[in-house]
């Protein structure tokens, strides 16, 4: 076993990749391997099956898509390559990286797969030929079962945050999937952690793997001050300008976006809102780009909208905010877009923009830097009125001060004996006019923002209470509370007490909630559905956290599930959609709980054969 914990000072030409893939990382930006790159990518490239143990943030994914950009046949539009991932988002964040190592690869094709998007879709694509597939577990299981992904070609397969599939309840699904793929193929397992199941995989489907693990050191980011803005109650855009206008020493900025196209939508709207600034990306030539930064240097802009790989290289010591207007897919991201800012010794500015939805991507970079990020309270209508007037008083003041204003004062007197009004009168008049691009009060309400929800502390893998008063406490009662040692009591068909097995852990209850609404699916035990199965297609499928998952009762030909109220449209749509085992759930308000065992009068006479698994 290989353990580095030092940068590496080979290149990327030392580790025998070809010119083709050279060049597009030195267009790309890339200047010299990481530790897990320099290690995994000659071993990957001879064929080897590979265990990487590596945290996220230390460039894994450049480290298995390299090798396999390597070992595309082109020709044959047949997928030739697997990567499974536990999130949709990461499955993104992995074919966009594939799409751009195929710079100089025409014909290439990645094709993500993902539960929440339409199968239509991805049938059209997946008929069309790709050559690479990057998707979750659950919805390249779908595809396999539907005949409509074929793996007959497949030359290797990737295994990408392991223990993250074993902690949101994958698992089985990714052992599915190795079942299925040709007896002669390469594997590559990464994990940030070995976890003894994790380990049970890699021994039983892995052939005589070389095994690398890295110590990454901590990310160094204590010059730049970091705070985030919980996206709620106003648009991205608006809280942007307002952030930017109140920002103590602002004088340059790098916001980062996820797309081209973004860079340049949102360079457009800051350019008419008043400020100099222009969009980086991929699109760009190299005299182009250069051009742009030459700019920022100079002063002739302030404000840079770019994408990841766009910004690699930047160093404009004048930049002191760092704005991720998207927050990034990994914290390799992150430290990277934040390097961009306090440098040369000076302090720097981070400010990430996070959706509910995106906290545990927050905490995940919280762990990775190991520093707190802290709340930015968004400044209110006064705030920006008060810098704005502040701003405006510096101006006449300037101005004031300045020498030549004679012409300007005849005028001004001239117009006060035509129009028979004051000097003040005359002065506000100016001001308003000089103030029609920017408004030195700005309309509407301020927002209302909820607080994201807190750093979660239990284990890995566990998915505990909803932070509320226990039960009897809630009603006002003296029934008993439900605690471990009842939860760890479920009963099974058999009857009696089954002994604790760590693939079907019980699942703890949750308080009945006003804010939680029940919902019948149809799958249950007889179609060998598991609680996690049911809290793994959720999270996946509608990006909901598996702690925001209530309630799970396992009737034999159903299941009902409490998920919170007021969710998104997109997420219940994806529901509605989402399959488990291969069938269709059919998601649906519950419209009575059968707690007594017996006949159940809704969709027809449907009868339960005993009473529902509590958890």
């Amino acid at each position: 076993m290989s353990t580095t914990e030092a940068t590496n000072a080979l290149s990327f030409a030392d580790l025998g990749l070809s010119d083709s893939l050279l060049k597009t990382l030195t267009d790309i930006g890339y200047e010299t391997p990481s530790p897990i790159q320099a290690e995994c990518i000659p071993v990957l490239l001879q064929g080897r099956d590979l265990i990487g143990q590596a945290q996220t943030g230390t460039g894994k994914t450049a480290a298995f898509a390299l090798p396999l950009m390597e070992q595309i046949d082109v020709k044959l539009t047949k997928p030739q390559a697997l990567v499974l991932t536990p999130t949709r988002e990461l499955a993104i964040q992995v074919a966009e990286a594939l799409q751009s190592y195929a710079k100089n690869l025409p014909g290439f094709h990645v094709l993500p797969i993902y539960g929440g998007q339409s199968y239509t879709i991805q049938l059209k694509q997946l008929s069309r030929g790709a050559h690479i597939i990057v998707g979750t577990p659950g919805r390249v299981m779908d595809h396999i079962e539907r005949k409509t992904l074929n793996l007959d070609h497949l030359k290797t397969m990737v295994l990408d945050e392991a223990d993250e599939m074993l902690r949101m309840g994958f698992i089985d699904d990714v052992e599915w999937i190795l079942e299925r793929t040709p007896a002669q193929h390469q594997t590559a397992l990464f994990s940030a952690t070995m976890p003894e199941q994790i380990r049970r995989v890699a021994q039983k489907y892995l052939v005589d793997p070389r095994e690398i693990k890295i110590k990454s050191a901590t990310a160094t980011v204590a010059a730049i001050r970091q705070v985030y803005w919980q996206v709620s109650g106003m648009h991205k855009l608006d809280a942007l300008t307002r952030i930017l206008e109140v920002e103590d020493n602002f004088d340059a900025a790098i916001i980062f976006v996820r797309t081209k196209n973004a860079t340049v939508e949102l360079a457009d709207k800051l350019s008419a809102r008043g400020y100099a600034a222009a969009a980086l990306n991929g699109d760009l030539n190299q005299q182009m780009r250069e051009r742009v930064i030459e700019q920022l240097k100079s002063g002739a802009l302030d404000i840079v909208v770019a994408t990841d790989v766009a910004a690699r290289g930047i160093d404009v010591p004048r930049v002191s905010h760092v704005v991720n207007y998207d927050i990034p897919y990994d914290t390799e991201a992150y430290v990277h877009r934040i390097g961009r800012t306090g440098r040369a010794g000076r302090t720097g500015n981070a400010i990430l923009f996070v959706a509910p939805r995106e906290v545990s991507m927050l905490r995940s970079i919280e762990r990775a830097t190991r520093q707190p990020i802290a709340p930015l309270t968004l400044p209110s209508r006064a705030d920006v009125t008060n810098k704005r007037v502040t701003d405006f008083k510096a101006g006449v003041v300037e101005v004031l001060n300045a020498e030549g204003l004679d012409f300007f004062a005849n005028i001004v007197a001239q117009i006060a004996e035509e129009q028979n009004v004051g000097a003040e009168e005359i002065a506000a008049a100016l001001a308003m006019m000089c103030q029609k691009g920017k408004p030195l009060q700005i309309p509407g309400e301020d927002p209302v923002a909820r607080p994201l929800p807190a750093a979660d502390t239990r284990r890995p893998g566990s998915f505990g209470e909803r932070d509320r008063k226990p039960r009897s406490e809630d009603r006002g009662d003296s029934r008993p509370r439900f605690d471990d040692r009842t939860a760890s009591k479920p009963r099974f068909e058999g009857g009696g007490e089954s002994r604790p097995r760590s693939e079907d852990k019980p699942r703890r209850a949750m308080a009945p909630s006003s804010d939680m609404i029940t919902y019948r699916i149809d799958v249950g035990r007889d179609h060998g559905v598991q609680v996690k199965d049911i809290v793994g297609a959720i999270a996946n499928e509608a990006g909901i956290e598996s702690r925001f998952i209530g309630r799970i009762g396992l009737y034999d030909e159903s299941s009902t599930v409490e998920l919170p109220a007021g969710m998104p449209a997109e997420a219940a749509n994806a529901l509605k959609r989402t399959r488990v085992r291969g069938v269709p759930i059919n998601m649906r308000p519950d419209e009575g709980r059968p707690d007594d065992g017996g006949d159940r009068k809704s969709d027809g006479e449907r009868k339960f054969k005993k009473k529902p698994a509590s958890y």
